[in-house]
Formats: C-alpha cells, structure tokens, sequence
C-alpha cells in the first residue's frame, strides 16, 4: 500500500509570521500582545486596522495617552513642523521655544491657584519616572522618607512607584483605605464608607503606635486606573486634601491617566476642587510620544542639582505634539464632550444589567469607563455580599469583543472589569458601536459559559 505523504502546512500569512517571530524573541513580561494578538499597520481616530485587513475600534488608546485618538491631524502637523523646521530632537534640560510653548500651554490648562505658584521639573519618558521624581522631591523638602498610598493603587513599575502601588508584596508604604461604593472593605459603601475610610486614615496618622513613619507625601488617584475605574468621591478628596493640609504633609495627585479631559474636567483633581501640592502628568500630555513631568509647589523646590536627571528629559516632539493636544482640548472643550458623552455610555451600559447578570457594577468618570464582571450563580463574597468576580469569564468577553472589532483592556483587582479608554474625539455615532459590540460580546460570553457548565455538569 502506498504511504501518503501529509500536505505540507500552509504558509504563515506576513501578519502571522511577526506574531510568531514576536513571543520567540520578546520577553515572558509582554502583556497587551498577549491578549490582542493583532498587527496594527494603519491607525486614525478610533480606528486601527490590522495587517490581516481587520479593522478595530480602539478603546484601550495607548492605555489612555491617545487623547485625541490616533495620529490626529493636529498632532502630525506639530511633528512635521519640528521635523521641518531643522530644530535639535535632543537637548537634554536646555531650554528650547518648543519647551517654552509646552510649558506656557500646560500651565495654562492648571487649576489657577496652583500654576500661579508652581514649578516644573521634565523626567524621564515614563510616568513611573515622574511617580520617582515626586517621591524624591518631598522626601528632599520635607527630610522625611516614609510615603502614604492607597489600596488597590497604580503609579508605575519601578521600584519606588511599585512600592506605593496596590499589588506591592514588600511593603515599605503606609497602605490605606480607598473607598469603594462596591465592595466597600467596611461594608457599608457610599458616603458612610467613605468617612469610614477617612476616619481610618486620620487615625493612622495621629496614632503614635500605628507603626506609620513620618510621612513625606500621600499619592493618590482621582480615579484609580489599573484598580479597577474606581473614582474617588469628591468629599473624601476634600477630606485628604484637608487632612494632609493639617498635618503638613505634601499631597501628590497622580494624573497620568486622568489628565487632559479624560475623567470630564481637563485635570481629574477638578472635579473635588482640591488643589495638590504635586501634580504627577503623562501619558496624554505627549500628544502620543513619550513625556513625563511633576509640577509642584514653588516651596517644595528645595532638591540640589542633578537630583533627579534623566536623558531623555528633553523630548522636542512629544512636547510639540502635546502642545498641540492639550491646546486642541482645551479650545475645543473635549473635557466638557468627555462629561456628556461618558455619562451618556454610562446609562447605555447600566442599561444591559437587568439582561446580563454578570454585570456586577458599572461605574467610571467621563471616558474613563469600567464594567465589572461577576459569577452571579456562585455564593456571595465580601463584607458586601457580591457576586464573586469572574476573571475566566471577563478574559472570554475581551476576546469575544476582538472579534467584533473592539479592542478592551481588563483591570481590577482580579482583572475582571472591562475597561473603556476610548479617545475624547468619539463620536456619537462610535459611542454606539462600542456599546453595542460589548453587549454582543457579554451575550456571546455568556452563552459560551452556559454550555461549559452544562457540559461539566453533565460529566
């Protein structure tokens, strides 16, 4: 008999064979690429379209630096203009009209009892860079070390801003209460688990047998990112404000995700009225390239030269182009669009609770939007008594929105919420997309659910 050979394999299509050659060569740390296995070659707007010819509705944009969405006229223009233009791409800390016209822009968008007394210091490219320098310049103007942060914080992945992050596991920061209406840790939620988590606070601080070190600063979130889309109620900023105030303590606002019309107001401390003595600023003050800053108050400028450095301080195209964004959000009242259009997302998702009971909780502040996911069928967990998250079920939504041509990143403490980043350009039109591929992609979820739980049990 005559052995027949197997049919050669088919060749790998060019957008199969980079995503083959990227988990060979890159790290085991590489986490976006994991979870949306696509190879994006043209972008604009909410749109990325693959090399396999997909298109995608983007709304994870750069984990919010894409205020404006991708490659926006206003910022390609500011690029070439400085490409044109003959001017040095690399200058270190030198002053440069690009930084100049950065620098006057930015400070005009500040709430104006801080800018009118503040300074600036250009970090390293990252956020975390920033989050360092903070942690740096108040141990320096207060000539203490130890640092109070939050449950369920995110400020980086170096060690410092790590340190001061909610999945730290050597703990060298005084950790505190975060309030949540949903799984509220004292079980109460609202107004009452908030004063709760104050009261906490207030006590830790003057309790000389609390084991807390003098503090040189408290870093927080207006709306914690990574820790799931939780805003801070605005009393309790108040409250932190007032609390820090009393106590001397400088009180550094993490903005790199809210900055910019992401949460409604152009700056996320806004919406509480509180005015920090740092503001930490990224991602979307770039336009898309890669800028960090701290502004902070005039008295805390007390570090020495060189005490916090970096060469690449001095990025002449992310400032042209983050000129140009926050120029274009502020004169086209994008915050203000980011208010209307998000609380409009809000209701259509909370819409879809009753037919999807999944949906634990769907909470966020302007575009900055997140769904929790939860196993409704399974015992109630938590002081609370909530459904218990769902991260295999959360994980089977992300990917059933890929394949609707929607791209979410998930977050929370058990990576169950699905995120919402869209840029502050969304339309209408593509708020209704989104929102519709989500239901579509939950419904899919969900049945799929079903059947393996209906074929376990058979088994």
């Amino acid at each position: 008999m005559a052995v027949t050979e197997p049919a050669p394999a088919p060749p790998l299509a060019p957008h199969e064979g980079i995503l083959r050659r990227q988990s060979l060569r890159e790290s085991a740390a590489r986490t976006y690429a994991r979870s949306l296995p696509i190879v994006p070659v043209r972008a604009r707007g909410l749109t990325i379209e693959g090399a396999d010819g997909r298109r995608y509705l983007d709304c994870l944009s750069g984990a919010g630096t894409l205020a404006l969405g991708h490659n926006h006229p206003v910022v390609l223009e500011a690029i070439k203009k400085v490409l044109d233009s003959g001017a040095p791409l690399h200058v270190l800390d030198l002053a440069t009209p690009v930084k100049d016209a950065f620098t006057t822009e930015l400070f005009a968008t500040l709430p104006r009892e801080f800018a009118d007394n503040a300074r600036i210091q250009f970090c390293g490219p990252a956020g975390t860079d920033a989050v360092e320098a903070a942690f740096t310049l108040v141990r320096a103007a207060t000539g203490r070390s130890g640092l109070l942060a939050f449950t369920g914080a995110y400020h980086g992945m170096t060690a410092g801003a790590l340190a001061a992050s909610g999945g730290a596991e050597d703990v060298r920061v005084t950790r505190l209460p975060f309030p949540q209406d949903y799984r509220c840790p004292f079980g109460t939620g609202g107004e009452h688990g908030a004063e709760i988590a104050a009261r906490w606070t207030e006590s830790v601080l003057d309790d000389p047998k609390s084991g807390t070190p003098a503090p040189a600063g408290m870093i927080l979130e207006p709306v914690q990112g990574e820790g799931g889309v939780n805003p801070a109620p605005d009393a309790w900023m108040r409250r932190m404000r007032a609390v820090t105030a009393a106590r001397s303590i400088p009180l550094i606002a993490d903005e790199v995700q809210t900055g910019v019309g992401r949460t409604g107001a152009f700056w996320g401390v806004e919406h509480s009225g509180i005015v920090p003595d740092v503001m930490v600023l990224s991602k979307a003050i770039g336009g898309s390239l890669p800028l960090a800053v701290i502004v902070y108050r005039s008295e805390l400028d007390t570090w020495q030269p060189g005490a916090h450095a970096g060469t690449f301080r001095g990025n002449q195209l992310a400032m042209a182009a983050g000129t140009a964004t926050l120029a274009y959000v502020r004169e086209n009242r994008l915050a203000d669009r980011a208010a209307d259009l998000g609380a409009r997302m809000l209701a259509s998702l909370r819409a879809l609770a009753p037919h999807h009971p999944c949906i634990g909780d769907v909470r966020g502040r302007g575009l900055m939007i997140g769904v929790e996911l939860v196993d409704p069928e399974a015992a109630p967990v938590g002081s609370g008594g909530e459904a218990p998250p769902d991260p295999v079920l959360a994980t089977a939504v992300q990917q059933e929105c890929l394949r609707r041509g929607l791209i979410v990143e998930l977050g929370g403490r058990h990576s169950t919420v699905v995120r919402l980043l869209p840029p502050l350009t969304l339309t209408d039109e593509q708020a209704t997309a989104v929102v519709d591929r989500l239901a579509d992609a939950l419904a899919a979820a969900e049945r799929s659910s079903h059947r393996r739980t209906a074929t376990a049990s058979i088994r």
